[in-house]
């Protein structure tokens, strides 16, 4: 049995550190309805006339667009190998788009169309201003993705990221980090748009190819969401994203919540794959144990047994230790 995950308590919309606190430490995907409820988009949505509120949002800039032929049914994925794909890539003004998006919506027997992940304040300016949400930093931009009925692969992202369904509806099935080892994850560097796939994930149950998933299957959690609701999913939470209507519109916001500095713990983690993932299996174990101590540290600080004032670079990362661990780090690696 798959679950949901729950509705946010509305006293954690108050401001973004209210949502930060109240939502984003736990690191669990949370639904929240009517979020954007008030959105002049949202309104147009429902009145059937979003293709026109965005044609007249939106420049002329090119866009790339991914084009799949009618029998792949909307699920841009790869083709008969793990380099090729089984949609194409065009580039065409936004506006473009949109129109063509709109005149073939509905229709089975011509391509599905699909852009994404493009920022407003570049393609849609004065978006943000007139569709806003409240617990997000004002900092953040919003990005849109439009689209025909379509299912983007089983991903993850290195942000943490709040998603507005603006029209039509949309599916999400979620599974935690944790479970990465038995979701069969394809290529690092070879994917349909920046990040790795789950390709286990749609597969039917006892399928050869993904034995390991059906362990974690029941672990899935479904959020299905309308027009105005929003879902908050965290950093490194796996997510398939199924458009369902004929005209679909999200919009999404992509943050890190809790970063003291630049970099990002993605880099840290690709820096060690060519430091250690293939050093002897011992010295491996050994490493594991550093890093749980220094950086994981499960159970207590690795100097809680000396005065904060004695920790040195072990102290707080702000205001100078993270400038003195960075240097440190850069010294290394020249």
């Amino acid at each position: 049995m798959t679950g949901a995950p729950p509705d946010a308590d509305p006293a954690a919309l108050a401001d973004p550190d209210s949502f930060r606190r109240l939502v984003m430490e736990p690191c669990a995907p949370v639904v929240i309805r009517s979020a954007a409820a008030h959105w002049p988009m949202v309104e147009a949505a429902r009145a059937n006339k979003v293709a026109d509120y965005l044609a007249r949002q939106s420049s002329t800039l090119p866009a790339e667009a991914f084009v799949g032929r009618q029998e792949i049914g909307g699920r841009y994925y790869y083709g008969d190998t793990l380099g090729t794909f089984n949609f194409d890539r065009i580039e065409l003004p936004l506006t473009e788009a949109i129109a063509r998006i709109a005149a073939s919506a509905g229709q089975d027997s011509t391509p599905t169309i699909y852009v994404g992940s493009l920022p407003t304040d570049r393609y849609m300016p004065g978006f943000a201003q007139d569709n806003r949400l409240d617990f997000v930093p004002q900092a953040v931009g919003p990005r849109i993705w439009i689209g025909h009925s379509s299912v983007v692969a089983c991903h993850y992202d290195t942000f943490d990221n709040v998603a507005c369904v603006a029209a039509g509806r949309r599916r999400f099935t979620l599974f935690p980090p944790d479970a990465i080892d038995d979701l069969y994850v394809g290529p690092i560097d070879r994917t349909m748009a920046g990040q790795p796939v789950a390709m286990a994930v749609g597969s039917d149950p006892g399928d050869p190819r993904y034995p390991r998933f059906d362990a974690v299957r029941d672990r899935a959690l479904v959020a299905e969401l309308n027009p105005g609701d929003a879902i908050y999913i965290p950093k490194l939470w796996w997510h398939q994203v199924e458009a369902s209507a004929p005209f679909n519109v999200l919009i999404n916001y992509w943050w890190d919540g809790f970063s003291s500095g630049p970099d990002q713990p993605y880099a840290a983690m690709m820096l060690a794959m060519i430091a250690i993932a293939e050093r002897p299996p011992s010295e491996r174990e050994a490493w594991r144990a550093w890093f749980d101590h220094y950086v994981f540290r499960p159970d207590r600080h690795p100097l809680d047994h000396v005065s904060e004032e004695d920790r040195g670079i072990l102290g707080p990362l702000k205001p100078d230790n993270y400038g003195r661990i960075r240097a440190m780090v850069m010294r290394m690696l020249r």
